[in-house]
């Protein structure tokens, strides 16, 4: 039975792009505040509830609600005697900030935003504690926004200082070495700058404790180029602040360094250009460490001298060369550099002397991810948040002089890992480049031509999709589907290089290795496409969205989620500008056209027989325009000749993702899932 879907004006609106015409009929839907598009969404989303609600979903939330009650625990920093690190009960809306007394000392509760808003709609983001482990500052978000809060905690006392600081996004902080304070990065106060230019123009200030934020020092910024956002460092000894500025969206950075031993002192360029990626990780003995893929697309470290003065970049001295692996993160640990790399999408970790010798590898548990390491120069002990597709995230603590690697905590688990397996595949896409792509399945299942396979991408911005353990996926993988992921050109996983293979006019590689990959799903016997779905988030929405408006046969379902869906307007929001060296821009006319070419929202055409597609968004998310999301479920509403629904899921108070609250995971992954087990062709049985 076709659906009659909630009415949407269509506007006569025709742009002019370099002598193309280009109809927009539904930018009305841009404005979330006007009331045409606040009773549009209610009524989608009354459509919505009523075609996905019921028993069958209820019993997914009661699932999932005992599938996410583990622990999770953020890798411990370790400041004076005490450790710091966030952690989820596996009931809680949101982390808490604790600290410890010593290793497996008494744990104490110091910032628990479950009180603050016992809705979870505010989340600690970011925390940074001085050197003596007394006090700690942490950023707030609500909401699910960019936008944070920096307060101040006093470890001793139990209590937050008076401090504030507002008109933080995207926060870096470094304290003073003598605790009076801290370096931030901070964006404008609204209303001193056109409302465009709101989240643009980043700069780095100095708090003072005590002092209101209006008599913070500007210390950095660089007005003659608004992209610029800023990542900052003091070195242990406490004498450089260590500035990395990068472009927009991109890795390409420069370093600038200020010696706070001179009061009168400014930033001095090591690095310019933005030319390649550079990653500070640290400073020994007036030797700096950087990670970088300056002449190396797969990433080298570097040892920078100082000599006493400032580090000159032709004096550097390449400790750790390129190879087969994709380098990812590092950090000094009793003299000695360790280091995470990535190989074929999965993570190993290797210690080194500061010479560059290779003292040894450590074993981890299975081919999996490493999501955090910590560790300082000063101590012996290193701590990494470990994880696979069946292995949720579990804190492992090394020790750099001795070689040992142990679990840190014991987490007890509402699955049976020895239930799954995990294997990868190679894949041909369309111009002869080998992808892999996982394969997560019950043990024992086989393919039989109709297999139900849920298939994931995301293919930009040098992000990587190592294996990582998601609860709802057991919803899956329970009732015999398989889950693939596939990782795709624009990704970091081997280099530079293969992360430019699929951006700007290159970003139709991406969408071919996807569909490739969806091909040989179905030629190697797995499954056939109205058994296939395919699923993607904010740049893996833009994915999923082109590959169903150029092969709407290949699949039998989309989930799309937080879409960057018009590629014509996408820089005109929020903070689009940044991604501008990722897509390209439509303001060029070379740019349009290829942008033009898999633009999701212009290339919807009426009378297609769409896959049933759930679009979601959240009216908050500053950071995707959830206008996208509305047009482009609303041009698939007006155009899909197909029986399968094309719902839309606004959310509120719920942003771009991160910060979203266990409750609503629970319930957004719910809709996800009762939408596939419904409308998939042929149904999944219960477990």
């Amino acid at each position: 039975m076709r659906i009659s879907y909630p009415p949407a004006r269509i506007l006569d609106l025709v742009d002019d792009y370099h002598g193309t015409p280009v109809p927009d009929p539904y930018r009305w839907l841009e404005e979330a505040g006007s009331p045409e598009t606040v009773a549009w969404v209610e009524a989608q989303n009354a459509l919505t509830r009523a075609r996905l609600d019921g028993p069958s979903r209820e019993a997914l939330v009661a699932r999932l609600t005992a599938l996410y009650e583990y622990p999770r625990t953020s890798a411990p920093m370790r400041r004076g005697a005490r450790y710091f690190h966030t952690h989820n009960d596996g009931r809680q809306n949101q982390a808490v900030l604790d600290a410890r007394e010593a290793a497996t000392g008494e744990v104490r509760h110091l910032v628990d935003p479950n009180r603050i808003a016992p809705d979870g709609t505010v989340a600690l983001t970011e925390f940074e504690p001085d050197d003596t482990g007394r006090l700690v500052a942490y950023a707030l978000s609500k909401d699910g926004s960019d936008r944070q809060e920096i307060a101040v905690h006093d470890v001793d006392r139990g209590v937050d200082r008076p401090d504030r600081l507002q008109w933080v996004k995207f926060v870096s902080l470094a304290w003073a070495a003598d605790s009076s304070g801290f370096f931030y990065t901070r964006f404008p106060e609204p209303g001193s700058v056109p409302p465009d230019q709101e989240s643009y123009f980043c700069r780095i200030c100095f708090h003072r404790l005590g002092d209101p934020q209006a008599a913070d020092r500007l210390v950095w910024q660089r007005p003659d180029d608004p992209m610029i956002v800023f990542e900052i460092d003091v070195t242990d000894d406490g004498r450089w602040l260590v500035i990395v500025a990068r472009h927009g969206a991109s890795d390409r950075s420069e370093v600038w360094l200020q010696d706070l031993a001179d009061p009168g002192a400014s930033p001095v360029a090591v690095v310019t250009g933005f030319e390649a990626a550079w990653q500070f990780v640290d400073e020994v003995d007036g030797t700096f460490y950087f990670l970088t893929d300056a002449g190396a697309p797969r990433g080298r470290i570097v040892a920078v001298p100082a000599g006493g003065g400032m580090p000159s970049l032709p004096d550097q001295v390449e400790l750790v060369p390129e190879s087969d692996d994709r380098l990812s993160v590092a950090a000094v640990v009793a003299r000695r550099l360790v280091v995470v790399s990535m190989r074929n999408a999965i993570d190993r970790v290797r210690i080194f002397r500061l010479d560059g010798t290779l003292e040894r590898e450590i074993a981890l548990p299975e081919p999996g991810s490493i999501l955090e390491l910590a560790g300082r120069s000063d101590d012996h002990e290193w701590f990494v948040q470990f994880t696979s597709f069946t292995r949720p995230p579990t804190i492992y603590r090394g020790d750099a002089v001795t070689g040992a690697f142990e679990p840190w905590e014991t987490i007890a688990l509402a699955i049976d890992p020895s239930r799954y397996e995990t294997r990868q595949e190679w894949v041909v896409s369309k111009d002869g480049t080998r992808v892999p792509m996982f394969l997560v399945y019950r043990t024992g299942l086989t393919p039989d031509g109709a297999r139900p396979v849920l298939l994931g991408g995301y293919g930009g911005f040098n992000i990587s999709l190592t294996p990582q353990f998601v609860p709802g996926a057991f919803l899956w993988l329970d009732r015999g589907g398989l889950l693939a992921v596939a990782n795709l050109r624009g990704g970091g996983e081997f280099g530079e290089a293969w992360h430019q293979a699929g951006m700007l006019d290159r970003k139709q590689n991406v969408f071919d290795d996807f569909m490739a990959a969806a091909g040989w799903l179905t030629a190697s016997g797995w499954s056939r496409p109205d058994r296939m779905a395919i699923e993607g988030g904010s740049n893996g929405g833009l994915l999923v969205g082109a590959v169903m408006v150029q092969r709407p046969d290949l699949v039998g379902a989309v989930i799309c989620r937080v879409p960057v869906a018009d590629m014509l307007r996408y820089h005109l929001w929020t903070v689009g500008r940044f991604w501008i060296a990722e897509y390209g821009c439509a303001d060029d006319p070379e740019q349009f056209r290829w942008l033009y070419r898999y633009s999701p929202y212009h290339n919807i055409r009426a009378g297609t027989a769409y896959p049933p597609t759930l679009v979601m968004t959240a009216d908050t998310d500053d950071r995707v325009s959830p206008g996208m999301a509305k047009k482009f479920a609303a041009r698939l509403q007006a155009a899909s000749a197909g029986d399968g629904p094309m719902l839309i899921r606004v959310e509120t108070q719920a942003g771009h993702g991160a910060g979203k609250s266990l409750g609503r995971r629970i319930e957004e992954e719910a809709d996800i899932y009762e939408f596939l087990f419904r409308y998939l062709a042929g149904g999944m049985p219960d477990r």
